[in-house]
Parts: C-alpha cells; structure tokens; sequence
C-alpha cells in the first residue's frame, strides 16, 4: 500500500467513526464555554429558568404530571444545575427536597451492567460466555417458536444466551407484561419470576425460570426483559458476593453514593418521593417494589429494578461514565470498555428501544444509545447514552456535548412525557455546543 492510499484509509475511517467519538479534550471544551453574566458553562441561565418554570408547572395542581422532582445537570464534570420544583408528597403540603429520594426502577440496571463489566475488565467472565457456566439452572432452555399457521412448538436454541445477550436484552428473556404468548406470560406469574409483591430466592428464581421457554432465539431480537435482574445473579455466582455487597464495594462507595441501596431505612424515609395517589400505577408498583423492608435475606435483589437513590448520587455514577469510567482520580473503567457499553449492539436484530426512548435509539451493554442526529423525537448527540426508570426517573449523557442531566421524578402514568419533555428543556437551555463544526 501506497504512503497516499495508506492516508486515504485513515481519513476514510476518522470519516467513519461517529461524532460522539470525535470530541476535542474535556479541557479544552470547558475553556470554550461561556461562563458570567447569562451564561453558565454554556447553558443560558434564562433558559435554565424557563426549564424551571415549565417543571413547576408540570408539578402544579393544574397539570398533574406530578408531586414535584428534582433536576441535576453537569457540563464537562462542572455543575450547571442542581434544584428541586413542586412537592415532595402526594397532598403536597412538603417542598420537595435536593435531596429526596426516588425510587429507581429500571435506571438501576445500568449499575448492575457496570458491575458486570468491571468483572469482564478483570477477566473473571467474558462477553461471549454462556450464562448456563456460571447459572446452571439454565443449561437446558427451550425456545418457543410461534409459527403463523399452527400451535406453538419448542426447540432447542441454536445457542445458549451469553453475557453479551443479558446486558443488551436479546437472551429471549421477557417480563411478563409483554410476554409474546399466554404459555410465557402465564408461567411468569405464576412461578413469581419478577417477585413482585413475594419474595423468592435467587437460587429458587433461577430453578423455575429454567422451565420457562424462552420467547425468541437468543442473539435474534432486543426484548426488554428480566435479563439484568438474570445478570445481577449471575454477578452474585461470579464475585461470590452478594450484589448489594459488588456494587457497594465497587461502585457506589468509592463514588460517595450515600443513598443508593435496596431498601431505605427508617431515619432517611422522610425523604422518600412520592407519587400521586390518583396515578392508577401507584398502588401495585408500591406493592411491589417493597423499599421500606430489607428483604436481602428471603428475596433475590432484582439488578433490574431494586434501588433507590437521588439526583445528587445519580449524577456522579453518570458523571463517571461520561468521563471515560472515572471519577475524581480514581478509574472504575476503562475508557474503551465505556466506548463498547455506548455502542449500538443491536445491528441486524429485531426489536428496539423505542417504548422508552423514542425513535432513533439502539441499545449498547446497559442503556440505550443514539444512532443519529435524526430520526429521534428529541435533541441529543449520535452516541448519547440514556436510560429510564417506571417510576418516572431518567438520565442523559451525551459525551459530545460533555453533558449529564438528571431528572428524578415520581410519576409512572406519565413518565414517557416527562422523560421526553425533560430532554427537550435540557438541550433547549444549551446556548453553546461543543461538537466539532456545529455553530454555538
């Protein structure tokens, strides 16, 4: 190869490579945004107030999205906004508090997705593995296979699902809501998979769903699913810890996650967000979630669903990220293992994450990830991460633009509206962008 053709393969690949990689230094980005006067490391302090006043109006009696919530955002590691709107209780006689706490739902997958990677970054398990080495329950799975003319069949999977397939969703695992067959969906509740409202073990969890056809081949189709809650066990059986124990050790202490676990104790529930009581989901999903009862001892902790936590903790996990998995001096990742958890594992797959996220989105190793400038419902950069909790809660990092935004809310009817609603005021309130080439 020619010393030409050899500089024409470079410029072809930097072509190739998506913006979100194709950022200058954090430093040098820091000292191009504007700070002073009406501008706070790029964002307009007016925009910012506006984004106030539309999410204390979305509190508000009249609008009812919810009590109230609590916004953080971060430019290039520095604060920009911190602040709380509405209410903190459902009658609405408490002002929300910074640091209230909100159940997170589904935004504690991406801890458990870090959890796994950090054990793949020591080399105790790789991505390619199949679960059934560490998770023995489930060696003998069955795939169901729904022809369109004729009753359902089971067969063998071609492959058994890998610890790639848990952390994108395709190992062919469901949650039973959205189960593609009465036979799925009915041995899901009733072998209590999820453990909603009942507690079951681990080790019993792992035996009954062992029974339990999966829904599609694994490896063939994104299916949102009880695959992380499958991955935080399979974390226990590889650390051989528990994973409140892994993730504590590793990921939240070390960050100053004060009030990030699995159940709240007494002296800190007077902090516990609440939802409306005329949200229809609220009843069921309290039930469920059981956060006011340490219930390490009798119930499996679901990697998928089981924290709770705040904005001021949230938004270091996701600042950690979105430096390249590190944070304040201490490396909790590596920065090509970050670049492979926020790239698109989903080419050729059926399925995608479009119910949480909009149109425009893949799904990388624990979050969602954003394929182009368009397409989507909403701003945001090709490469930016972001993922969604049922309780109303929601993150943002966007590494291009050095962005991490946070919204805890309590409103599960309407959390679609405020997720998308959110990320709309955050990007309108950016007066400077910090991509290559793009006008600020």
């Amino acid at each position: 190869m020619t010393r030409t053709d050899s500089r024409r393969a470079l410029l072809a690949a930097a072509a190739a490579l998506p913006l979100a990689l194709a950022i200058r230094p954090a430093a040098a980005q820091t000292a191009g945004m504007s700070s002073g006067g009406d501008m706070i490391r790029g964002f307009s302090k007016e925009r910012l107030a506006r984004m106030g006043a539309v999410l204390t109006e979305q509190a508000s009696p009249a609008r009812n999205t919810f009590p109230g919530c609590v916004a953080a955002i971060a430019r290039f590691g520095e604060p920009v906004l911190l602040e709380a709107y509405g209410h903190q209780d459902a009658a609405r006689t408490k002002p929300m508090l910074k640091d209230a706490i909100f159940l997170q739902a589904s935004m504690t997958k991406p801890l458990t997705s870090v959890a796994a990677m950090m054990l793949i970054e020591e080399g105790r398990m790789k991505l390619m593995d199949p679960i059934g080495q560490w998770l023995p329950e489930l060696r003998d799975l069955k795939v169901e296979v729904r022809p369109a003319n004729g009753p359902a069949e089971l067969v063998a999977p071609a492959r058994q699902p890998t610890v790639q397939d848990l952390l994108r969703h395709t190992a062919g695992f469901v949650y039973s809501n959205s189960a593609p067959s009465a036979r799925i969906k009915d041995a899901y509740e009733q072998q209590n998979i999820e453990g909603r409202g009942v507690s079951i073990t681990g080790d019993e969890m792992l035996k009954r769903l062992g029974q339990i056809p999966l829904a599609w081949q694994p490896g063939t189709r994104f299916h949102y699913s009880i695959c992380t809650d499958v991955l935080g066990l399979l974390v226990e059986r590889v650390a051989g810890q528990r994973l409140d124990t892994v993730i504590a050790e590793r990921i939240t202490t070390p960050l100053g996650m004060v009030d990030t676990a699995w159940f709240v104790t007494p002296e800190k529930r007077a902090r516990v967000a609440e939802a409306l009581d005329a949200d229809p989901l609220k009843a069921e999903m309290w039930r469920n979630y059981r956060i006011e009862q340490d219930l390490r001892a009798e119930s499996y902790l679901k990697g998928g669903a089981g924290t709770v936590s705040t904005a001021q903790d949230y938004v270091k996990f996701a600042q950690m990220l979105a430096n390249g998995g590190s944070f304040q001096g201490r490396r909790y990742l590596s920065p090509a293992t970050v670049r492979l958890m926020m790239s698109n594992h989903m080419a050729g797959m059926a399925g995608g994450p479009d119910a949480s996220t909009g149109p425009g989105y893949g799904f990388g190793l624990g979050f969602a990830v954003r394929l182009a400038d368009g397409m989507a419902v909403v701003p945001g950069s090709p490469g930016d991460a972001m993922w969604a909790g049922a309780w109303g809660t929601v993150f943002t990092i966007d590494r291009a633009e050095g962005l991490v935004a946070i919204l805890m809310t309590q409103g599960p009817s309407t959390r679609t509206h405020s997720r998308m609603l959110f990320k709309t005021l955050v990007y309108s309130a950016m007066a400077e962008s910090a991509r290559n080439g793009m006008p600020g």
